[in-house]
């Protein structure tokens, strides 16, 4: 039997995925959060087989939540979703942790197929995603800006795009607002931004903030 946790903060999302998954033979769902922290916490106390996990989500985003997965020597592997619209960042997902890349427009047969090749142990890429990535390398193209962000400074930026103050951001890392504002200035300087604004926006560009409602 492959247990899956759902954690999405839609809840329509999550209804979906969970009416898909519940009528295929060998797979149960075990339970579903609608933020990152919740999330976590039901990783660690069900410890379910694959977790699908929104890239975008309150509390913490789905590559925070990847990584920490990791980090904790977790037996979970992740399945990561996004929204069609967005532009593909699977490699620093894949950095994080991550074994699966799904868009929410995916048809049902994939999404029972990623899982079951996630809970197998190996990775599984949507194809229109891999197939970008692929002509991305062969184009030479450089990806994205954040690719160049350690795993430090990038859950800096996803915090400040996410509007947290420095003091909140230095409590959870469980670092010095010193040390804080040194990574806010690093990845500034290495995403060729200088101000709240227009982090959000680079951050939109390559699929790291949805676009406003």
């Amino acid at each position: 039997m492959i247990r899956v946790a759902l954690i999405d903060d839609h809840e329509l999302v999550r209804t979906g995925f969970r009416m898909i998954l519940a009528q295929q033979a060998g797979i149960e769902i075990v339970g579903e959060a609608a933020d990152g922290e919740r999330g976590l916490a039901l990783i660690r106390a069900s410890e379910p087989d694959v977790a699908i996990v929104d890239v975008h989500m309150p509390q913490l985003s789905g590559i925070e939540l990847t990584d920490r997965v990791r980090k904790h020597k977790l037996n979970t592997r992740v399945i990561v979703l996004t929204m069609a619209s967005e532009a593909p960042f699977p490699k620093r997902l894949i950095e994080a942790g991550a074994s699966g890349y799904l868009t929410k427009g995916c048809a049902a047969d994939e999404l029972v197929r990623a899982v079951r090749m996630v809970a197998e142990g190996k990775r599984y890429l949507e194809p229109e995603i891999a197939a970008a990535l692929a002509l991305d390398s062969i184009d030479g193209h450089e990806g994205s800006p954040f690719d160049a962000l350690s795993r430090r400074e990038l859950d800096v930026a996803l915090m400040l795009v996410r509007g947290e103050p420095m003091q909140s951001i230095a409590s959870r890392l469980s670092l010095s607002a010193k040390t804080v504002a040194t990574y806010k200035y690093r990845l500034y300087e290495k995403l060729g931004v200088d101000n709240p604004v227009a982090l959000a926006n680079l951050a939109r560009r390559h699929g790291l903030q949805p676009d406003p409602a």
